[in-house]
C-alpha cells in the first residue's frame, strides 16, 4: 500500500545513510572493475541493481533499523557499475584509432562523470512520463523491487508476512543457486555456451543460435510476450529474410556458412537495425512529446509549490530534484565539458576548428543527449536496462557526430581524416554516457516507485554512484591496456599476446571512419529506416484492436543483438506467459504467479553474481577459461546445456506452480 507523508515525516524513514552510500559506493568500485574487463573481453556487461540488492541486505542485516528503503538507495549506488562501465563501447575506440595510448585519468573520468550527470539531470523531468504513469514493464525494476520486497518480508514479524518472505526468499535462492551452478558448467565447458546451427540456403547462409543464458530467460518472463512476439518477428527478419537475401547477393563460398552468415549480419544486417532503431525511437519520442510536457509541467508545478513555502503539501513519492537545480547542473555541466572539448583539440591538427567545434558538440551533447535520455529510458523499461542495445543508439550518436565534425572539418586541409575521428569518438563517449546513465537511473526510479521511496534521495545517490564509478573507469581501463591491449589498434605495445577484442568500440570506430571517409553504406541504414516505418504503421494498426501490439523498437532492437542474445528472451517470454496461463484462474493463482516472478528474478541474480565473481578470476588468473575442466569444442556439450537448460526452467515453474492450500 502506497504511503503518503510530510516532509517531516519523510525525514524520519532510514533512507539515504551515510552507511548506506559507503557501502553503495565500494560495491559500486568492485563491480565497475569486473564490468569494464567483462565488456571488453565479450561485448556485454553485468546489471547490478540485483545483486547490490542482495549484498546490501546480507551487510546491512546487523543493523536493526535497516530498512528497504536503506537498501534501495544502496543498490541506486551500485548499479552505476553496470551503467557506466559501458562507456568502453566507445572510449577504446581512440586508442584504437592511435588518437590515444592509454587513457588520462581526468579526459577520461570528465567524459564519463559529467555526461552520466547530465544523464541523472534529463531524467528527472522523465520520471513521470516513462515511469509513474507509464505501462512500460520494466523487468529488472521490477525483478529488484520483488527482491528488495522479499527481504524486507523475511523481517517482518507478523506471521503471514514471514511465512510469505520465507516462501519469497526460497524462490529467489532456488532460481539463484540454478542460474549460478548452470554458469558455472558452462564456466567449465562441460555444457556450451552457446548452441547454434547454420546451413546453406542457396548460394547463401544463415542460421540461429541461443545463448545457454537462464538469466536471458528470466528477462524474457518479466518482460512480458508482447514484447516477446516484437523480438521474435525481429529474429525473422534478419535471420529469416535479410541474412540469407544478403548472403545470396554478396556469397562467400570459401566461408562455412556460419562465417558467412556471421560476417553478412554483423557487416550489413545490424546497420538495418539500427536504421530501424533510429527511426523508432523518432516516432517513440514525438509519442512521448504529450506525456513529458505534462511530466515537466508537473515538476514546474511541484518547484511553485516549494517557492510559495508549500514544499510540506507534496506527496513524498512526487518529489524529485527541484527542476530549477536539474536546470542549473545541467548547465553548470556544460562548462567543464567545454574547457575537456577545447583542451582535447587546441594542441593537435585541429586547433585552427577548437572553437567552432567546441560549440557545435556542447550543442549536440546538449540537445542529443535529451532525446537519447529519454530514448534509453523507454528501451529500459521495455526490456531492461541489462538488455538495452545502448551500443545502438552510440551507432547513431556517432553517426550524428561525424556528420557535424566532418561538415566543420570539411574545408580544412587535414591529409589525415584520424583527427575528425578521434573528435567524433569523443563526442560519441559523452553521449553514450549521459545515454547508460538515463538507461539505469529510469529503471532504479521503478523500483523506487514499487518499494515507495522518494524520487530525489535516489536521483541524488545516482549521481554519487556515476562519479565513483567514473572514478574507477581510466585506470582499469589503462591498466587492460598496458597489459592486453585491443584488437585492431594502430599501436599495440601490450604484455600478454591476447588482446582483448572490445568488439563494440571497433565497430563503432568502422563507423566514424566510415562517415568521415565517406565510405559508409547509407542505403543500409535507409533500408532499416523503411523497415521501421513498415513496423511503425504495423504497431499503430494492431493498438486499435485494443488486444495487440507490436512495439517497433522492440523489432528493431533484435535485429540489431545478436540472435544469441535474442532467442533466450523470446523463449523465456513465451514460457511465462504459458505458465501464467496456467495458475491465473486457481484460488491461489496471485501467489504462484508471484513466485514465478521471484524465480526468474532469482536467475538474473545468481549468474550475474557468478559471472561478476568469474570477471574477477579472470583477471587475477589472467585465463580466458579458469574454469575449464575439458578441451573447447566437447562433443557432449551442446546437448547437455540444451537438457539441463529444460529441465531446470520445467523443474522451477513446477515447483513455483504447485498447488498450495
Amino acid at each position: 500500500m502506497r504511503v503518503t507523508e510530510s516532509v517531516a515525516a519523510s525525514a524520519k524513514r532510514v533512507e539515504l545513510t551515510v552507511r548506506g552510500v559507503i557501502l553503495g559506493i565500494l560495491i559500486c568500485l568492485v563491480f565497475t572493475a569486473a564490468n569494464v574487463y567483462l565488456g571488453l573481453k565479450v561485448g556485454l556487461t553485468v546489471a547490478t541493481s540485483i545483486p547490490a540488492a542482495i549484498i546490501s541486505m546480507a551487510l546491512l542485516r546487523a543493523f536493526k533499523d535497516a530498512t528497504i528503503w536503506e537498501n534501495n538507495i544502496v543498490q541506486t549506488v551500485a548499479s552505476a557499475a553496470g551503467a557506466m562501465a559501458s562507456v568502453i563501447f566507445v572510449l577504446p575506440g581512440l586508442v584504437i584509432v592511435g588518437a590515444w595510448t592509454g587513457f588520462p585519468f581526468w579526459t577520461t573520468f570528465g567524459i564519463c562523470a559529467i555526461g552520466g550527470v547530465l544523464g541523472v539531470m534529463y531524467t528527472v523531468p522523465l520520471r513521470r512520463a516513462l515511469v509513474t504513469n507509464s505501462p512500460l514493464p520494466y523487468p529488472e525494476g521490477v525483478a529488484a523491487a520483488e527482491v528488495l520486497k522479499v527481504g524486507s518480508g523475511a523481517r517482518d514479524d507478523s506471521p503471514e508476512a514471514e511465512a510469505d518472505g520465507k516462501r519469497g526468499l526460497v524462490a529467489i535462492l532456488l532460481g539463484s543457486a540454478s542460474s549460478a551452478l548452470f554458469a558455472l558448467a558452462v564456466g567449465t565447458r562441460a555444457f556450451a555456451g552457446e548452441v547454434a546451427g547454420y546451413f546453406r540456403a542457396g548460394a547463401g547462409a544463415t542460421g540461429i543460435a541461443a545463448s545457454m543464458s537462464l538469466a536471458l530467460f528470466g528477462a524474457g518472463h518479466l518482460m512480458g510476450v508482447a514484447v516477446g512476439m516484437a523480438m521474435l518477428t525481429g529474429l525473422v527478419i534478419a535471420w529469416g529474410v535479410a541474412v540469407p537475401v544478403l548472403t545470396n547477393l554478396y556469397p562467400d563460398a570459401a566461408a562455412s556458412a556460419a562465417d558467412a552468415a556471421g560476417a553478412i549480419w554483423s557487416g550489413k544486417v545490424r546497420f538495418i537495425g539500427a536504421g530501424a532503431i533510429a527511426i523508432s525511437a523518432m516516432w517513440t519520442l514525438a509519442k512521448l512529446a504529450a506525456p513529458v510536457w505534462k511530466g515537466l509541467a508537473g515538476a514546474l508545478a511541484a518547484q511553485s509549490t516549494r517557492a510559495a513555502g508549500d514544499g510540506a503539501a507534496l506527496d513524498r513519492t512526487e518529489q524529485d530534484i527541484p527542476i530549477g537545480i536539474v536546470a542549473a547542473v545541467s548547465a553548470v555541466c556544460l562548462v567543464p565539458m567545454g574547457v575537456l572539448i577545447f583542451n582535447f583539440l587546441h594542441s593537435g591538427p585541429l586547433a585552427s576548428l577548437a572553437i567552432p567545434l567546441t560549440f557545435a558538440s556542447l550543442a549536440y551533447i546538449a540537445v542529443i543527449g535529451f532525446a537519447v535520455a529519454g530514448v534509453c529510458g523507454y528501451m529500459a523499461g521495455l526490456i531492461g536496462s541489462s538488455n538495452s542495445p545502448v551500443s545502438g543508439l552510440a551507432i547513431l550518436a556517432v553517426l550524428g557526430a561525424s556528420l557535424i565534425v566532418g561538415g566543420i572539418g570539411a574545408g580544412a586541409a587535414l591529409g589525415d581524416p584520424m583527427p575528425l575521428v578521434a573528435f567524433a569518438l569523443l563526442v560519441t563517449g559523452t553521449l553514450l554516457a549521459v545515454a547508460v546513465a538515463a538507461n539505469d537511473n529510469l529503471q532504479d526510479l521503478k523500483t523506487g516507485q514499487l518499494v515507495d521511496a522518494t524520487p530525489w534521495r535516489q536521483q541524488a545517490a545516482l549521481v554519487v554512484g556515476v562519479i565513483a564509478g567514473s572514478a574507477m573507469i581510466p585506470p582499469i581501463l589503462d591498466l587492460l591496456n598496458r597489459s592486453n591491449g585491443f584488437a585492431g589498434a594502430a599501436n599495440l605495445h601490450a604484455i600478454a599476446d591476447d588482446p582483448l577484442p572490445a568488439p563494440q568500440a571497433t565497430l563503432i570506430s568502422t563507423i566514424a571512419k566510415g562517415v568521415i571517409g565517406g565510405q559508409l553504406d547509407w542505403g543500409l541504414i535507409g533500408v532499416g529506416v523503411l523497415v521501421g516505418v513498415g513496423l511503425i504503421l504495423a504497431d499503430e494498426a494492431l493498438r486499435r484492436t485494443k488486444r495487440y501490439s507490436l512495439p517497433p523498437l522492440g523489432v528493431g532492437m533484435a535485429i540489431y543483438l545478436p540472435a544469441s542474445v535474442t532467442l533466450p528472451v523470446i523463449v523465456g517470454a513465451v514460457a511465462g506467459w504459458l505458465y501464467d496461463k496456467r495458475v491465473e484462474r486457481r484460488p491461489d493463482g496471485e501467489a504462484a504467479r508471484r513466485l514465478g516472478v521471484l524465480v526468474v528474478s532469482g536467475l538474473i541474480v545468481g549468474e550475474s553474481l557468478f559471472n561478476v565473481a568469474l570477471s574477477g578470476l579472470i583477471v587475477a588468473t589472467n585465463s580466458g577459461s579458469p574454469l575449464a575442466l575439458v578441451p573447447e569444442g566437447f562433443p557432449p556439450a551442446p546437448i547437455l546445456a540444451l537438457l539441463a537448460y529444460g529441465g531446470v526452467m520445467a523443474g522451477l515453474y513446477a515447483w513455483a506452480g504447485r498447488r498450495r492450500t
